[in-house]
């Protein structure tokens, strides 16, 4: 008995000693994973722009040159200092007129014009302080009734799309997962919108995870308490909207 008491205590211990060491492992890898990955993808950007900038840089001007051994981080250095004296020229009465006359050239040609608009447009937009682009996270069906998603408000709709449409509508970008940077544009009603408190970060680690990394819910309790999303079962739904909810069959008549 004493035999089989010992064995079995052995057992316990090997097994303990098993799960311990399995779970110091996993607290290794999620700590060392992010740090080490954020790393390893900034020094290949590092080393991409590099070898982008580094050669385009006269012999007698290449630090390199003199050191025999690669500099890390000069072509990045030398791209900040670029576009810093660019801004800086372009602030003057000169820098502007260049930048007028070089804008009239571009847009006479067919389709550089078209390019060089859009690109404009969406790094004005992005860039601007004052800009509402990505400030809130949404939730909204998608790709169909009783299914939800998570998008974010890019602006108010204007033009001919909200000219057109009777609701008042925005922009809503949908990211796809796991990679954030493609997506649809959807232009939805903002009564059909559910406005999260989560923040833009928050939102976009939720997509890039896959639903894995989930934001905490940071509301007081009684507000946790309230179902703001109807059921998706039965004839009508309740979308929630600034003014409080509404039918969804009602606002389709």
């Amino acid at each position: 008995m004493r035999q089989a008491a010992r064995e079995r205590l052995t057992k316990r211990r090997k097994s303990r000693f098993g799960s311990h060491i399995r779970g110091y492992f996993l607290a290794g890898v999620l700590v060392t994973a992010p740090i080490g990955i954020t790393f390893y993808i900034s020094w290949l950007l590092i080393r991409w722009v590099d070898s982008k900038v580094t050669p385009l840089l006269p012999a007698h001007y290449n630090p390199e040159t003199y050191l025999h051994f690669a500099v890390p981080g000069l072509g990045l250095v030398i791209v900040f200092v670029v576009l810093t004296f660019i801004g800086w020229a372009t602030a003057g009465l000169i820098g502007r007129l260049w930048t007028g006359l070089s804008e009239r050239i571009l847009a006479r040609m067919p389709v550089i014009r078209s390019v060089y608009g859009a690109v404009k447009q969406i790094i004005e937009t992005i860039l601007k302080q004052q800009s509402n682009a990505f400030r809130e996270v949404v939730l909204f069906e998608y790709p169909r009734r009783g299914s939800w998603a998570i998008g974010f408000i890019t602006g108010q709709t204007q033009g001919e799309v909200q000219n057109l449409t009777q609701d008042d509508v925005v922009n809503v970008f949908l990211p796809t997962t796991p990679n954030p940077t493609s997506g649809y544009l959807l232009f939805l009603p903002r009564k059909e919108l559910v406005i999260l408190n989560m923040s833009v970060e928050e939102g976009i680690k939720m997509v890039v995870s896959g639903g894995i990394v989930t934001p905490p819910d940071r509301r007081p309790e009684e507000q946790k308490q309230i179902k703001r999303v109807a059921a998706a079962d039965g004839d009508t739904r309740t979308i929630p909207n600034a003014e409080g909810p509404t039918d969804k069959s009602e606002a389709a008549e």
